[in-house]
């Protein structure tokens, strides 16, 4: 029998697919980030199955006990707290060592808290890309700001309620006309997308907010980079000219609205 990666509900419990629910009656074992959060899953639905804890702390133990277990024939499924196992959760191990040994995986797909975030926002579009958990320290977050000033099109991220005033600010500070969407306890009672600039956005949550968090980054703007480049250049000549590196940056960030941390870095 396969090993079955099961996507499992971001909030409400209803939202669990007919396949997942039968894979999940029919394993022989059930590996769980949370037990307690996945039994509340099979207690609605009416399943009775054999769970085991599967984390980020005990994962590299789990794959050496289970994979005899797989190779003798059982059926086991593999679920996060809330959404596919494996992305920005623990299972990526325990999947890569099943291909390995020649063991048949099988993915059943479902709510993604990802790609909700994203057509909530109405920022959709031909493509995007997942940046997992936002980095922690503002230089990191500052090097992702230039990163992302030059991506055309929108970017989805992890975020902790309790981070996410610094990283809106942070955000506000290095481009404040920056379409967002801060998405909060996605299909549950109390769901909140919040849509707006990061200047607007940043005031909004400047406490912390309860819940889980999806943060929709949208596209940079078509000119940003040649307004930006004419602007970095233009600071530079100023330096140049003998003018200290503050009052330049300060001066051209004044005329042409390119934020001014922004111009700071890029003049180092």
């Amino acid at each position: 029998m396969p090993l079955a990666i099961c996507a499992t509900p971001i909030g409400n419990l209803e939202d669990v697919t007919l396949r997942v629910l039968s894979e999940l009656a029919q394993a022989d074992l059930v590996l769980c980030e949370d037990t307690r959060q996945t039994r509340k899953l099979l207690a609605r639905h009416g399943i009775e199955a054999r769970t085991l804890s599967y984390h980020e702390h005990n994962e590299a133990a789990r794959v050496a006990e289970l994979l005899p277990r797989l190779e003798a024939g059982e059926r086991i499924a593999l679920v996060s707290d809330a959404g596919m196992p494996a992305i920005n959760d623990p299972g990526a191990r325990l999947v890569r060592a099943a291909l390995e040994a020649g063991l048949p995986v099988t993915v059943l797909p479902g709510p993604s808290a990802v790609e909700t975030a994203l057509v909530s926002s109405g920022l959709a579009g031909e493509r995007y890309q997942f940046l997992g958990y936002l980095p922690r320290s503002e230089k990191a977050r500052e090097a992702l700001w230039r990163e992302l000033s030059r991506w055309p099109y929108p970017s989805v991220a992890f975020e902790s309620p309790k981070r996410l005033s610094a990283t809106l600010a942070s955000l506000a500070g290095f481009d404040p006309g920056r379409e967002l969407a801060v998405c909060r306890e996605l299909s549950k009672r109390f769901e909140e997308v919040a849509r707006g600039s990061a200047r607007e956005l940043a005031g909004r949550f400047e406490q912390a907010p309860k819940g889980e968090i999806t943060l929709v980054i949208g596209p940079a703007a078509a000119e940003s980079d040649e307004k930006e480049e004419a602007a970095a250049a233009a600071v530079a000549e100023l330096i140049g000219a003998g003018l200290p590196r503050r009052h330049a940056v300060g001066l051209v960030a004044k005329l042409t609205g390119v934020a001014r941390n922004r111009l700071y870095g890029s003049s180092l």
